[in-house]
């Protein structure tokens, strides 16, 4: 064989390699829950139906010790970038404050999934919702993706939309047709589909995902693809369909606390949490269910039913999305990763027409302290703060190539580490500079070693701050402050022992001292790294235009 002759087979067999790797690949999707407690499936303790989450669960591998970054905007900057948000530049929220930190989208420093994904070959998809940056650069067809439907805002209606959201596909707003209904302080559209029925954005995020993918393997059976399918349920307004409501109507008439005391019981049952860690006490805003009058306690529970019902219709269209895999031959070849973007919302919205029953298109109601407590069960606090309850989110992985099926694991990850999983799931480097620019260095660690039932080398430490709620968790310990407006530098530090006491109800801050100062220097540093301003400067930061 000749000098040229074995050039020419080393180039067949490197090309050859690079078809046979490219065809290995998997597909990627992420799930992701918007405003979804840590014990609102059933795999995790619900009295929700969700059977196609849970056969993921029970297929897969479930994580109890998966942390989000408190509130939608943070979380979904972690997920895209692998960075913490301040780093990506979305430290709060999605408004300009001409700071490094607070820009409200993600900067040029930072390289998206959707990136580095098409980069290497995949096709990207995401349905849903954005909520990280509303500048024309920031849109997600300028960071990555090949195909969008969704929203580039956040929550607004589920039957259509209201005058402070759009409706975008691929890129271009769509004009919707119709009048606008005024109900109390909202005006929205009704959407209808091609067949002439409701409209629910749960069901369009899914189909059109879906359809997306039919049409690639229209194209290319074997391009791998990444979706990213970000639903808005269960965020507020609660709106379902009547037939999925009342499937849990009447079932909540026993009150927070028993449903509270049931999704604890079954959690240490399933072996999601340990016996040791006690039921917090109920947050200080939830009311007194015994209290209440027959009426209120109808009122509670139709409010609870439709939370309950927006889950069901997520899970349901997750099975949908699970049978569309088999018709396309890509069920053997999915990695699919769902988790919730931040604990369940306390948040009180009261925005419709009054009178209107909790569900239909005219309301616009949030489910209130009260059974938000439930969602978090058996955690303290909320979205938004720093505790449990708002940083803790179920975790589910599922891929029987790799996956051992009916594992539960109680390792310490992070949504940064999504970014570090999904290139080393497809074989592809992070980089360090991206067109033309330096890229930070992802903060994440990949998740395959757990996934395949090892041991992996663990961060360090996480850290969190999200106006002014900060915390700091490094192996068993966990220091958290409350930022309120009687602690203006962010309040006092709380320690916890997190492996003996998750539920963080035993405060340890006095015993050790020495613990919280080692701690808090750590959050310093991290903060100064991160581009972190304190929340009181913050607030009199005046938001550019």
């Amino acid at each position: 064989m000749t000098k040229r002759e074995k050039g020419y087979t080393i180039i067949f067999l490197l090309l050859l390699s690079s078809v046979l790797y490219s065809q290995e690949r998997p597909n990627i999707i992420i799930v992701m829950a918007d405003d979804m407690g840590y014990s609102d499936l059933g795999c995790y303790g619900s009295e929700i139906q969700t059977p196609n989450i849970d056969k993921l669960a029970f297929e897969g591998i479930r994580l109890t010790h998966f942390y989000n970054a408190v509130r939608c905007c943070p979380s979904r900057a972690s997920l895209l970038t692998g960075l913490y948000p301040h780093q990506a530049g979305i430290g709060e929220m999605v408004k300009d404050k001409g700071l490094p930190g607070y820009r409200g989208f993600i900067n040029r420093n930072a390289v998206t999934l959707a990136e580095i994904l098409s980069l290497d070959g995949y096709h990207t998809i995401i349905s849903g919702k954005w909520h990280v940056g509303k500048h024309e650069d920031a849109l997600p067809m300028k960071r990555g993706f090949h195909k969008q439907y969704g929203s580039s805002n956040s929550t607004r209606h589920y039957f259509g939309v209201t005058s402070r959201s759009d409706l975008i596909i691929d890129g271009s707003p769509i004009e919707i047709q119709g009048e606008w209904i005024e109900a109390g302080k909202i005006k929205y559209k009704l959407l209808k589909n091609e067949d002439g029925s409701q409209w629910y954005a749960t069901d369009a995020y899914t189909d059109h995902a879906i359809q997306f993918i039919k049409e690639l393997r229209e194209e290319d059976k074997k391009k791998p693809f990444f979706l990213y399918l970000a639903y808005t349920a269960p965020h507020w307004p609660l709106h379902a369909f009547e037939q999925d409501v009342k499937k849990y109507e009447g079932k909540y008439m026993v009150g927070w606390d028993s449903i509270r005391r049931y999704r604890y019981k079954k959690l240490i049952e399933l072996g999601i949490i340990e016996e040791k860690w006690i039921l917090s006490e109920p947050n200080e805003l939830v009311k007194d269910w015994d209290k209440l009058d027959n009426q209120s306690k109808i009122y509670y529970d139709r409010m609870m039913a439709v939370y309950a019902a927006m889950i069901d219709r997520m899970d349901q269209n997750i099975g949908k999305l699970i049978e569309s895999l088999k018709e396309t031959d890509d069920e053997d070849n999915t990695i699919i990763l769902f988790f919730s973007d931040n604990g369940g919302s306390h948040e009180t919205m009261s925005k419709g027409k009054e009178g209107v029953p909790i569900g239909y298109a005219d309301s616009y109601k949030g489910y209130e302290h009260s059974w938000a407590n439930v969602s978090n069960t058996p955690f303290r606090w909320f979205k938004h703060w720093t505790h449990e309850g708002g940083s803790s989110s179920p975790f589910i992985a599922w891929y029987p190539k790799l996956i051992k099926a009916g594992q539960i694991d109680h390792q310490v990850a992070h949504i940064v580490d999504i970014m570090a999983t999904a290139c080393e799931l497809s074989g592809i480097n992070y980089p360090s500079e991206y067109n033309g620019n330096q890229i930070i260095p992802t903060e994440g660690l990949s998740m395959v070693p757990i996934f395949k039932g090892e041991t992996r080398k663990g961060h360090e430490f996480l850290c969190w701050e999200h106006q002014g709620n900060r915390a700091v968790r490094k192996g068993d310990w966990k220091i958290v402050s409350l930022f309120n407006k009687q602690a203006p530098d962010g309040g006092n530090w709380e320690l916890y022992n997190i492996k003996e006491d998750r539920s963080e109800m035993d405060n340890l801050a006095e015993k050790y001292p020495e613990k919280v100062k080692a701690m808090v220097q750590i959050y310093n540093d991290w903060s100064l790294r991160c581009n972190i301003v304190p929340y009181k400067e913050l607030k009199k930061t005046s938001i550019k235009k």
